[in-house]
């Protein structure tokens, strides 16, 4: 299956795999890459000399290209942008802000740019910043979201730009795929249905979660922080949201009892006190299978989908 995106990342699949904060390590991004996919490491806030470590680890597990997810409004992302330079990083995936300032540096280092996107104004404002393509997210997606639905979002996007589009949220099988192409995207991101990868390194109660989850399973908390978030149901989220909607939780406590949450679900599986992100499609997922087969199962459908 060959678009412009990949010949514009040398892969062998039109795929992506989401930048997921504390999920997203080497062991998962260069398996999506050697199945021939574009893996992605998460940069978060992470520490550089840790963040360093896992691209060139990723480089020892891999000789297929992969990328670095940066997320702009970590306190760290200056350092970040010029580590990926040093590095030599062959694609930048950015989300939650304008990366506009970063794009120039990136693109004299031969780095591709992809900016994750919630609406079709930044979508041409990352065209006119030099944007090599860019995802255009669907609020179905996990962790971070905007409003707009990918179905609604991927082919405004595809008619306001010239770039290629990435389109995701809500993507998890062949159909997705064919459906995102028919919409006019040329490639896909994919993240909840890598959580449920072997090489995946979250908790086992995090994959169980995933595994296990119906449709109805998701909930979006902290909109009234300005930061939405889609988690799966759990009593802390459901009690975020019933916080968040009653009033009896501030944006101030909210942000204060969800600080570190993430990583206490990934790394702890602490059902009281953990955020499991994770995107509204999780209820077609129901298999831990190793990446290269959820990759090979997925562009095999789509495949014939589009054929047909």
């Amino acid at each position: 299956m060959k678009t412009r995106i990949t010949e514009l990342l040398g892969c062998e699949y039109p795929l992506i795999q989401g930048g997921m904060a504390w999920v997203a390590e080497y062991k998962l991004a260069s398996a999506v890459s050697n199945a021939g996919g574009i893996g992605i490491i998460a940069g978060g806030s992470a520490p550089i000399d840790y963040l360093r470590d896992q691209i060139r680890a990723c480089k020892e597990a891999t000789d297929k290209p992969f990328g670095v997810n940066i997320m702009l409004m970590s306190p760290n992302t200056e350092d970040l942008a010029q580590l990926v330079i040093d590095e030599k990083v062959a694609v930048v995936t950015t989300g939650a802000g304008n990366p506009g300032k970063y794009i120039s540096a990136w693109k004299d280092a031969g780095i591709k740019v992809i900016p994750v996107i919630p609406s079709v104004a930044l979508a041409r404002r990352m065209e006119k910043a030099g944007a090599d393509a860019v995802v255009a997210e669907g609020t179905e997606s996990g962790g971070h979201i905007g409003e707009i639905t990918t179905m609604c979002l991927v082919p405004q996007v595809v008619d306001a730009v010239s770039i290629p589009v990435i389109a995701a949220g809500g993507i998890a099988d062949g159909r997705g795929v064919a459906a995102s192409f028919m919409l006019g995207a040329e490639g896909v991101q994919i993240g909840t249905r890598f959580l449920a990868s072997e090489e995946c390194q979250i908790h086992p109660t995090y994959k169980e979660l995933v595994v296990k989850a119906k449709d109805t399973d998701s909930v979006v908390t902290g909109r009234y922080t300005g930061h939405p978030c889609r988690n799966v149901k759990t009593k802390f989220s459901k009690m975020l949201a019933n916080g968040e909607k009653s009033g009896s939780l501030s944006p101030e406590e909210f942000e204060e009892i969800t600080l570190g949450s993430l990583r206490k679900a990934v790394q702890d599986g602490n059902l009281d006190e953990g955020s499991f992100l994770c995107g509204a499609i999780a209820g077609m997922v129901d298999e831990v299978k190793p990446c290269k087969d959820i990759i090979e199962e997925i562009m095999s459908q789509a495949d014939k989908l589009l054929c047909r």
